[in-house]
C-alpha cells in the first residue's frame, strides 16, 4: 500500500441502469425474483458501491496488490427504474493495517437511493490465487 492511501480520499463514479441490471436479473433461476418489478436491483447495487470504492482504493496500491470486500453495511432506500444514471461516492474514513473503511451513497437525480459503510482488505493477489487454487483442489479431491 502507497503512503497516499489515507483517510478523506473521495472519489466518484455514475453508471446508468439498464434492464440487466434490474431485480428480474439478479437471478433468473429464482422464480420468486423473476415476477419481482423491473427496479435497479440491491444485489447490483451492492457491487456499484463496492465498484467505485475499488477504483478509489486500486490508486494507492502497489503493484500485485489487490483488495476484496469483508464487509457491507447499506440500506436501499429508493427505487430506480433502468434508463436513469445512478452517481455513487464514496470516501476513506479509516486505514487499519490491510483495512480499509468507506462511507458510500447513491443517488439517481431524484432520490437517495441508498447508502452506508464499506470495508475492504488489501491482499497480496498471487498469494490469494494460490490458496484459492488449493481450495479448489481439495474441494474436487
Amino acid at each position: 500500500m502507497k503512503a497516499s492511501l489515507k483517510p478523506g480520499l473521495k472519489h466518484r463514479i455514475a453508471f446508468k441502469v439498464t434492464d440487466n441490471k434490474t431485480v428480474p436479473a439478479l437471478y433468473p433461476e429464482s422464480g420468486d425474483f423473476s415476477t419481482m418489478p423491473p427496479v435497479f436491483a440491491t444485489g447490483f447495487m451492492v457491487g456499484l458501491f463496492e465498484w467505485c470504492c475499488t477504483e478509489l482504493l486500486a490508486q494507492h496500491l502497489d503493484e500485485g496488490e489487490g483488495s476484496l470486500g469483508v464487509v457491507v453495511n447499506f440500506t436501499h432506500d429508493a427505487a430506480t427504474p433502468p434508463g436513469m444514471t445512478v452517481t455513487v461516492d464514496c470516501e476513506i474514513t479509516e486505514v487499519e493495517g490491510k483495512r480499509v473503511k468507506f462511507t458510500v451513497a447513491g443517488h439517481d437525480g431524484m432520490d437517495k437511493i441508498g447508502g452506508g459503510t464499506h470495508e475492504r482488505f488489501v491482499i497480496n493477489r498471487a498469494k490469494f490465487d494460490e490458496r484459492v487454487a488449493a481450495k479448489a483442489a481439495k474441494a474436487a479431491a
